[in-house]
Formats: C-alpha cells, structure tokens, sequence
C-alpha cells in the first residue's frame, strides 16, 4: 500500500487563499491530500472547501462551529488523519506563510526521521514573501528577542509546529482526547 499524507489547513476567512494554495500543495506529490479545517468562516471559506472537495477526491472538509482557534483546528486533524491511517501529517497555514514547494523537501527528510520543522528564517534569511511588513518585522525582532533571553542559537523560536511534518506514530503518543468537532 502506498505511503499516505495529508496536509491540514485551518481556516477561517480564507476564502481568497483557499483555491490557490489547496492546487498548489496537491501539486507537490500524489501522496498528498488536504484536510481544510474551517472554522465557520463568514466569508464562504467553508463552502469553497466543500466546492473543492466534492470536484477533488484528495480534499476533504471538516466544520467546526465557531471561531475556536488554530491550535485545537491542528488538534482536530490530527486526530481526523490518525482515524483514517495516514503515515505522514503536515500543518501548513492558508496564508501562504509557508510554501507549499517546500513539501517535498519534508517528504524526503521524514524518510530519516519522526519529525520535521520547518523554518520561516533559513540560515538567518527571511524566506517570507507576502507578510505586511509590520507583521514581518514583528516576527523577526521577536526572534532576534527570544535568541539573546534564551541563548539559543536556533534562529526560528516563535514558529511553533506550523509548517512542521510528522509520522503517524509520533502523534499517537500525544493528540489528546476530548477535542470537539463536527466532521463531513
């Protein structure tokens, strides 16, 4: 049986992004398939997904009914990929903050490895093409800030687990339970 991944894209008014990036991340590899987690977004986001998703065996929809954030959305699909087998589980944002060229690349270094992070700063560079430069600059200071507080030679501290890649097993061992959602 083939190797399956799925990439999943909270969402909460994407309705611009959403049919871009969605073609752009299926492009990548056959293996993949996109997960679009809305948060009842007033501006049809959910509906596009659903759109896509009815035309493309690869997409797939769930609905949640509020705006209840992008940690327990991630939460929610990690929980929906390990229902339904999925080797490899990506977080990637709508936003194109993270390139979907770059899946790929992790798809060949999870082969060697349980977890794979990506980076918004590779080697120090700012790799972020479409952020107001505000937000850029915020989160390259709060980078700058968080490496002399903490003395950590890591040059991406406030990127979490967005853009990140994972084995099936590693979020076995730690999706917790009791996250509600409504899934189509």
């Amino acid at each position: 049986m083939a190797e399956r991944a799925l990439v999943i894209i909270p969402s909460y008014n994407e309705a611009v992004n959403l049919p871009h990036i969605v073609p752009q991340v299926l492009a990548q590899d056959p293996r993949l398939e996109v997960l679009v987690v809305d948060d009842n977004s007033p501006d049809g986001t959910g509906r596009i997904a659903d759109e896509m998703a009815r035309t493309n065996p690869r997409v797939h929809t769930m609905h949640r009914e509020g705006k209840l954030g992008l940690g327990t959305a991630y939460i929610a699909g990690f929980k929906w990929a390990l229902e339904r087998g999925y080797d490899y589980i990506f977080e990637m944002d709508a936003d194109f903050s993270h390139d979907p060229a770059h899946l790929k690349e992790f798809l060949t270094a999870i082969e060697d490895a349980d977890l794979v992070l990506g980076s918004r700063y590779l080697h120090g560079k700012v790799t972020i093409v479409n952020w107001p430069m505000g937000r850029l600059m915020l989160s390259y200071f709060a980078n700058v800030y968080a490496r002399m507080f903490t003395g950590l030679r890591i040059w991406d501290l406030t990127g979490g687990f967005a853009d990140a890649c994972s084995r099936r097993l590693t979020f076995r061992r730690s999706v917790p339970t009791g996250t509600p959602f409504k899934s189509r």
